[in-house]
């Protein structure tokens, strides 16, 4: 079961813009739930500069085959020009958790 669970992380600017986003993605099933920590600091190079900056990070606990549309959803909705959605495998876990995951989650389209 757990080879089709991933973790997809999903930062912003924007702590509400990035609950509003989970909270969609949640409410059409393309993730089951959605753990934000509303305050991170990201340190990264943009277009020549270096930049340190407070972000927001959700992990999203959805399906693998569910990946391509959750990136198709926030580069569509995004207010980044590339915004950062990493799928992270999930090696293990509780049983009956990843069932779960599976079970509130869609099939792929």
């Amino acid at each position: 079961m757990s080879e089709d669970v991933v973790e997809v992380v999903v930062t912003a600017a924007d702590a509400e813009w990035l609950a509003g986003f989970t909270r969609r993605l949640v409410e059409e099933r393309l993730a089951a739930c959605g753990h934000q920590i509303a305050a991170i600091r990201s340190v990264y190079r943009w277009e020549g500069a270096v930049h340190d900056d407070p972000e927001a990070r959700v992990a999203l606990h959805t399906r693998a085959s569910l990946v391509p549309e959750i990136v198709a959803r926030a580069d569509a909705e995004h207010p980044y020009d590339v915004p950062c959605v990493l799928a992270l495998p999930v090696a293990g876990g509780n049983p009956a958790y990843l069932a779960w995951v599976v079970a509130e989650t869609k099939e792929p389209s």
